[in-house]
């Protein structure tokens, strides 16, 4: 089964998989932290790259990259005659996608549903945003907690900081 990744073009960094909605406008010209082209070095003027490549660049292993295929969160992977997978820089800038939604702690099962809505067209912008703006949420959630647990090691820190100064040890 062959499986694309197409989006509409409305102006703009349009990332593959990603509606324009949730990247809004004003971002840097470089759109960063929104799965766009630069997420991972390439080589100049390339757009075909072994697995063993596409692991140097991005840092994961060529076990789970062919993980991610088999479970239906990369895309179809060309091949080469002998059956050697050939990724492109749309693979990359997917995988550069993937690796943002994981280092969000995306479960890896919504991150295949997103993967499937986004391989079924048009049709399933409504959920996409609705699976994005819920992980959105509790990203800014965890990011609170986070926030307030530096807050009570900053307070610690303070303490022993004063302390030390007391106590004339510099």
């Amino acid at each position: 089964m062959t499986v694309t990744q197409s989006e509409p073009v409305t102006g703009g960094t349009v990332v593959a998989g990603l509606p324009e909605t949730v990247c809004p406008r004003p971002r840097p010209a470089t759109a960063r932290g929104c799965g766009t082209t630069g997420g991972y070095p390439r080589p100049a003027g390339r757009d075909r790259y072994t697995i063993s490549e596409v692991a140097q660049h991005t840092g994961l292993s060529a076990h789970t990259l062919r993980w991610y295929e088999r479970i239906g969160l990369m895309p179809h992977v060309d091949r080469t005659h002998t059956g050697q997978r050939r990724f492109t820089n749309r693979d990359l800038d997917w995988l550069d996608l993937v690796s943002k939604l994981r280092l969000t702690g995306m479960p890896v099962a919504d991150m295949v549903r997103y993967a499937e809505l986004v391989r079924e067209g048009e049709s399933t912008f409504a959920e996409r945003e609705q699976l994005l703006t819920k992980h959105r949420e509790d990203v800014r959630r965890r990011i609170a907690e986070l926030e307030s647990t530096a807050d009570v090691l900053d307070y610690k820190i303070g303490i022993y900081a004063d302390a030390r100064r007391a106590s004339g040890r510099v």
